[in-house]
């Protein structure tokens, strides 16, 4: 994840930073939490992000999304808000 003067992203090698703002269709994923298909709706900036961020710590993708449910609690909102927040949580605190 890098630091753009106008946004948040992740920047590397094969992809740029507006690159990345371009990509912003809407797509539909299918997880597996605590035994039970799910499907959440990001845009493909988040889903790239969260897929990093997953590799980055070697979980699985449905690992990770069972952590953040799991931190959520009895919050208020959804799964994909969920993953969203995290992804920028996650930007922020990687950012000088």
């Amino acid at each position: 994840i890098g630091y753009h003067p106008d946004r948040f992203c992740r920047v590397d090698d094969l992809r740029t930073c507006d690159d990345m703002m371009a990509s912003n269709e809407i797509r539909k994923h299918s997880l597996l939490i605590a035994g039970h298909q799910t499907s959440v709706t990001v845009e493909d900036a988040f889903w790239d992000a969260f897929k990093d961020i997953a590799r980055a710590r070697s979980m699985t993708l449905n690992s990770l999304a069972t952590e953040i449910d799991t931190a959520r609690g009895d919050a208020t909102g959804n799964l994909s808000s969920a993953i969203r927040v995290h992804v920028l949580k996650n930007a922020l605190s990687s950012t000088p």
